[in-house]
């Protein structure tokens, strides 16, 4: 007697497992068939107002009713889903007690993910002789000052456990004096020798190879926001923009 009982508690349990899968698929292709129509309107709606523009990317924003758009390779914007409007900016969540930038944690996530598609080969690493606490990339252009003054403290950032890693991104751009310069680094047989060398306004022999990442990572840094050198990238996306002395940055990163 008591199995048909059992049987039916069972159909009544997939029934509803089916009806809320039912209404969850409904809803997700709801939210999809929305997307691709805002998608459609918001890259007719710019290419209208600017022809040539490309909009690379489109999806929701926490914000309800505004769409995070990618033009091209650079800027975001959040535009309304017919294209009419756009705000160029950040967004912040306020609550009790604190206020947190939405857009900044955005770039960190998006920011990591470009970080850690790069070949470690393609780095020139300074690491320490123990344990590595920390992974620094450091966009750096052999020419500016204060990464001349950063590479003078290396050693301090290794005795910290702070491994760094360099990325060249020569401030000139590409075929400018200062690529010819940080590309011959790359291309070195020590290429620690030979950046350092650079960093200590030394020459070295120009030897820009054909093979040579800086190109790339130039254009990595450009794509990730970067506005000047040094600029410090840490493996969770967080940027740091400018020279900090090793002391401060422990502190910073909290190691």
């Amino acid at each position: 007697m008591k199995t048909p009982f059992l049987n039916a508690g069972v159909r009544v349990l997939l029934l509803g497992l089916m009806t809320v899968s039912s209404a969850y698929a409904a809803e997700s292709q709801k939210k999809d068939v929305e997307l691709e129509k805002a998608k459609q309107a918001i890259s007719a709606a710019l290419q209208a107002a600017k022809p040539g523009i490309t909009v690379s990317g489109v999806e929701p924003s926490v914000m309800p009713g505004l769409y995070k758009t990618t033009i091209g390779d650079g800027p975001q914007v959040y535009a309304t889903a017919d294209g009419k409007f756009f705000v160029a900016g950040e967004v912040f969540e306020v609550s009790p007690g604190k206020i947190v930038n939405l857009t900044d944690q955005e770039r960190n996530v998006d920011r990591a993910k470009a970080i850690a598609g790069i070949d470690k080969k393609d780095s020139i690493i300074f690491a320490p002789k123990g344990e590595v606490k920390k992974v620094m990339y450091v966009f750096t252009d052999v020419d500016c000052g204060y990464c001349q003054l950063l590479h003078s403290k290396v050693g301090e950032y290794n005795d910290l456990g702070i491994e760094v890693r360099y990325l060249a991104y020569p401030r000139a751009g590409i075929n400018s004096n200062s690529y010819n310069k940080i590309a011959s680094a790359w291309c070195a047989k020590d290429r620690n020798d030979a950046l350092t060398k650079l960093k200590n306004r030394q020459e070295i022999p120009e030897n820009v190879c054909a093979d040579n990442p800086v190109a790339e990572q130039f254009e990595l840094g450009r794509k990730i926001g970067l506005s000047g050198t040094p600029a410090l990238v840490f493996e969770d996306g967080q940027l740091i923009g400018g020279y900090v002395e090793p002391a401060r940055l422990l502190e910073m990163l909290n190691i």
